[in-house]
């Protein structure tokens, strides 16, 4: 939910000298390291981790206390295993000198740095985005600088002096990863004009921000994940695995399950499973005073800060609703999308739309899948509880996201030790959603790579037009 202006801000001295210093220090730090062997930045990166994971605990409780987002629980599980997740992704990948070799096409590849990473960092994600960015940062043996959202700055710099003395420990140079102190939107703007590259994860604004910079950069696209539950699903399996979604680290991920489609044939089945696993059915006037809560504007968007990743308990407080004993998750019943139909979109929160579709009509539901995605969270993610490969090949040939989660909690799109997805905090969404591509960003996309190219066949000429265009010319003349 970080908001940055793309506006160019009125930036003091004092504030361009910070910038311009930090900078330097990372230059410095990283032609320190550019020589280092593959076994030296392996030895970094584990340090790295491995002071992040053994202070879970600290980073965790700073990060609720600051910025009063998610439970401290979900944290100290959330930067263990993105953090563990990450460093095994990477575990034997070659990021220095010759990394991979194509005799047949006569092409050696050869990885370097790319220089100094920006770092964007959103206010729901101080404590585990800024490890799992400069972890890829420092495999490919580069200089990281951290920009924090101000509301949780102490966090994110929490974060940074843990990894700066797991840097220590293996003698590499502490400013491989710096933070904006006391960060404000001039600096970040100042810093994403001079690094060398931007990973921007958070809000529209600061993605868009970061893109009109003129700096390379990788940004995400708005959340609003929606699940698909067809007539053939794993009802319980199922329900666990929304249920987990919804209420872990009380939905800050941009991944968990903002709405469920529900094949009308097993609806009824599907919804008491998931009230027995938490969840709470709001009424018609519930539903109502949950929309004005949320969202107090008639032209308002996104929900209000005050509903973001907070309890249930707290959200139906806020909305004067009585929430039973036991009840971890809020459903709303929803047959429309779009500004008209608010919880159609992204919410950020312990908040679930739930749809249902004609029995057996695939077709239908994906339908509603791409209504919920026209209108926010274009290229993201959508999901599939079903044993019918054919539905899940429907929904991803026919929905604009850039994965399909079969079977799976959502939240592992980011990352799993049940799947091949990489691990990530900064899942881009393709040009649908405004980005450059539509992978999880991860170490690969921090290397530049030199391209050695050698004869293959000295004696090759040019293709012939005959052989590439005799099949047209039979069906259609030469004319």
């Amino acid at each position: 939910m970080s908001q940055i202006s793309s506006t160019p801000a009125l930036v003091k001295d004092d504030a361009a000298d910070e910038i311009a210093a930090l900078m330097a220090r990372a230059r410095a730090a990283q032609q320190a390291i550019d020589h280092y062997s593959q076994e030296q930045v392996d030895a970094l990166v584990l340090a790295v981790g491995w002071s992040v994971v053994s202070n879970r605990e600290a980073l965790a409780r700073m990060a609720v206390d600051e910025g009063g987002f998610g439970n401290y629980e979900s944290k100290v599980m959330k930067i263990r295993n993105r953090v563990m997740g990450t460093i095994r992704d990477m575990l034997g990948r070659k990021t220095v000198g010759i990394v991979e070799e194509l005799p047949e096409r006569g092409i050696v590849k050869i990885a370097k740095p790319v220089g100094v990473i920006a770092a964007l960092i959103p206010t729901t994600g101080p404590d585990a985005t800024p490890p799992v960015k400069a972890l890829a940062a420092l495999k490919g043996r580069n200089a990281i600088i951290v920009a924090p959202h101000p509301r949780t700055a102490k966090t994110s710099a929490l974060a940074v002096e843990l990894m700066r003395k797991g840097c220590a420990q293996v003698g590499a140079p502490q400013d491989l990863i710096q933070v904006i102190q006391r960060p404000s939107i001039g600096k970040t703007s100042l810093l994403m004009k001079q690094a060398d590259l931007i990973v921007a994860t958070g809000g529209a604004a600061m993605v868009q921000a970061a893109y009109s910079t003129g700096t390379p950069a990788y940004g995400v696209g708005v959340g609003n994940a929606v699940h698909v539950i067809d007539d053939s699903g794993d009802l319980e399996d199922a329900a666990a695995m929304i249920a987990r979604a919804k209420v872990f680290d009380f939905a800050t991920s941009c991944l968990a399950d903002n709405a469920i489609v529900v094949d009308e044939g097993v609806y009824a089945a599907l919804m008491e499973k998931l009230q027995a696993k938490g969840g709470y059915l709001l009424n018609a006037t519930e539903k109502t005073q949950l929309r004005q809560t949320m969202w107090p504007q008639p032209d308002q968007h996104i929900p209000v800060l005050d509903v973001v990743a907070k309890s249930a308990a707290h959200v139906a407080g806020l909305a004067g609703i009585t929430l039973p004993e036991g009840k971890g998750f809020l459903m709303v019943e929803e047959n429309g999308f779009g500004p008209d139909h608010p919880f159609s979109g992204e919410k950020l929160s312990v908040v679930l739309s739930v749809y249902r579709y004609p029995a057996g009509d695939i077709n239908a539901a994906i339908a509603i899948v791409n209504g919920i995605t026209n209108y926010q969270g274009l290229g993201h993610t959508c999901g599939i509880h079903t044993a019918n490969d054919a539905n899940v090949m429907a929904l991803a040939m026919q929905t604009k996201t850039a994965r399909v989660m079969v079977n799976q909690d959502l939240n592992e799109g980011a990352g799993s030790p049940r799947n091949g997805m990489p691990y990530t905090l900064s899942l881009s969404c393709g040009t649908w959603g405004g980005n450059i591509t539509t992978e999880n960003v991860n170490v690969g996309h921090f290397l530049n790579y030199t391209w050695v190219s050698r004869l293959v066949d000295a004696k090759a000429t040019p293709v012939t037009e005959e052989a590439l265009f005799a099949g047209h010319w039979a069906a259609h003349g030469k004319d």
